[in-house]
């Protein structure tokens, strides 16, 4: 049976977690107030996710509708929540980023992108006890910039463009002895400015510090190997844009233990006590089909195994003169 978390604050503005298991009424955990405090409990207990929540109990059925969705997953001290991700991970995803880099290389040589995405083709599922290639990796922000369900995406001021990436991410939490362990995978946006990618290769790193956007959804044990969903916009009410977008690892060529690999072997990813939301990647974009975002569009992200999707509006956030002072 499927079984995911939700993170949510009711009207006093008090927190809890509810737990949807299949199609039943979500459930309110006893005594419960975060993901990470449940997690926290399970790793101390050496109990499952899914048997902590067991042993919490439930305290009555929760209407979603009624109250405020918060990211799956958090952390008291923002700083302490690392967000990254990896591209090229998915078959067919070289397609748009090599159109894109096209025109800064000969038509007769492979782009950077190509050679990534090939190197992932050839080594990316490693057989057991050895090493994978490398993929492509990046760095998107912290705790501060993780958006809840529901809540404006905000673009710079300065960005060139708003562009949706629906992706699954990992979630983990690192241990006291600083070993990490996945919570489970949620759906996510991994909003990134592909006008600035284009410019230069070199400035993927300025076009992916940006939001990014998680569903409400926590899901719990593995990632089923074919994963399928909509992605779509919304403008004005009407549907600008959708898109079927496929994922899992039947559909990607890395591994999801090659992509953790990957992130996990520098110790600086391995502090007791961080969350990491790492987002494994895509290969369906509007943006590859020329569509231009405005502020006020909504992207909706649905895809089952989870019962919500993600859903968020653009919000364009003013321009602000940045001056450093000596001291």
């Amino acid at each position: 049976m499927r079984i995911s978390l939700v993170q949510f604050a009711d009207a006093s503005g008090g927190r809890g977690v509810a737990i949807l298991r299949g199609e039943a009424p979500p459930q309110r955990l006893a005594g419960v107030a975060s993901v990470r405090d449940l997690a926290r409990a399970a790793l101390a207990a050496g109990r499952s996710l899914a048997d902590q929540a067991a042993a919490a109990g439930d305290a009555g059925a929760v209407d979603l509708a009624s109250v405020t969705l918060l990211p799956p997953v958090d952390h008291d001290d923002p700083a302490h929540l690392l967000m990254t991700g990896t591209g090229l991970t998915h078959l067919g995803s070289a397609e748009g980023r090599d159109k894109m880099h096209r025109s800064m290389t000969e038509a007769s040589q492979q782009t950077d992108s190509m050679r990534m995405f090939l190197l992932g083709v050839e080594g990316g599922k490693p057989e057991a006890g050895t090493v994978g290639a490398q993929p492509e990796w990046f760095y998107k922000g912290n705790g501060s910039t993780l958006v809840a369900p529901g809540a404006p995406l905000p673009s710079p001021a300065f960005a060139l463009d708003a562009g949706e990436e629906p992706e699954i991410a990992g979630i983990y939490l690192i241990d006291d002895a600083g070993n990490p362990v996945r919570l489970g995978f949620a759906l996510g946006n991994e909003f990134s400015d592909h006008v600035t990618e284009r410019g230069n290769y070199l400035w993927l790193a300025h076009s992916k510090l940006r939001a990014a956007a998680l569903g409400p959804e926590l899901l719990l044990g593995a990632l089923p190997e074919d994963v399928r969903g909509t992605s779509r916009i919304l403008r004005d009410g009407a549907v600008l844009w959708e898109r079927p977008f496929v994922t899992g690892e039947a559909n990607m060529s890395h591994s999801i233990d090659n992509l953790e690999h990957h992130h996990f072997k520098y110790g600086l990813f391995r502090q007791p006590g961080d969350v990491h939301v790492h987002f494994f990647g895509t290969a369906t974009l509007s943006f590859a089909e020329g569509v231009t975002t405005q502020e006020g569009d909504i992207f909706e992200i649905e895809a089952a195994p989870f019962r919500l999707p993600a859903r968020n509006p653009i919000a364009i956030a003013p321009p602000r003169d940045i001056a450093v002072t000596v001291l």
